[in-house]
């Protein structure tokens, strides 16, 4: 799951990556208002953790921007400011949910979670996909009730495509979920075609259908038969 941190202050920011870094999060940074808005514009995130305070602008127009570009967007305000003004503007702005400092890293990431869960699996933390199981709170993947072991792109790979089932999957969509601003400039996406590679052959090893399907100069579908 990919996350963009909205924070200018480098302490809390570099807390709250090494943190989510820890439970599985692909984490991107922004420390301003420019930079911020500029990465909302032109990249897809599972959700936005965003400070209302921040240099150069007001995250609430990052906020406005965001939901123009993107009305589905996930967004989780964290700021100092425990006004309720600011609260039901970003709430009216589109906001998930709005968390205030200080705050346990614990609570985030389970605020996190439940914002994610909501938007693309309707709030459960189990997702079935024929015999297809994945448990998103111990992030345990189970084919025919056997256990699979995924690398963590895998897992990654497997939750975009479940959430994604039956639309076409560009290979620069692909690459920019799992590894974000990274990604800018690649030429060759051969190393995406060896993630589906093994994602597929651990699935069918199992028992499991084969679900992934190549849509030839486009991209890749995950097909629910």
């Amino acid at each position: 799951m990919k996350v963009l941190l909205i924070e200018d202050e480098k302490q809390l920011a570099d807390s709250i990556v090494s943190y989510l870094e820890g439970e599985g999060y692909n984490c991107e940074i922004a420390t301003d208002f420019n930079s911020a808005d500029d990465k909302v514009q032109v990249y897809d995130y599972d959700c936005v953790l965003l400070d209302i305070t921040l240099p150069g602008g007001n995250g609430l127009d990052v906020l406005y921007h965001l939901k123009k570009r993107k009305p589905d967007a996930s967004v989780i305000i964290i700021s100092a400011k425990n006004s309720v003004d600011d609260k039901i503007r970003g709430l009216d702005l589109g906001a998930d949910d709005y968390i205030v400092k200080p705050f346990h890293l614990s609570e985030l990431n389970a605020r996190l979670k439940s914002v994610i869960r909501r938007r693309n699996f309707a709030g459960s933390n189990e997702i079935v996909f024929n015999e297809i199981k994945v448990d998103t709170n111990s992030m345990i993947v189970t084919i025919k009730g056997e256990p699979v072991v995924l690398t963590k792109k895998e897992y990654d790979l497997l939750l975009f495509f479940m959430s994604n089932s039956n639309r076409v999957i560009t290979r620069e969509s692909i690459a920019e979920h799992l590894w974000g601003e990274e990604m800018d400039g690649i030429d060759s996406f051969d190393f995406i075609y060896s993630h589906i590679k093994n994602l597929r052959k651990k699935i069918m090893e199992k028992g499991g259908a084969d679900y992934i399907q190549t849509v030839y100069g486009m991209g890749y579908k995950f097909i629910k038969k």
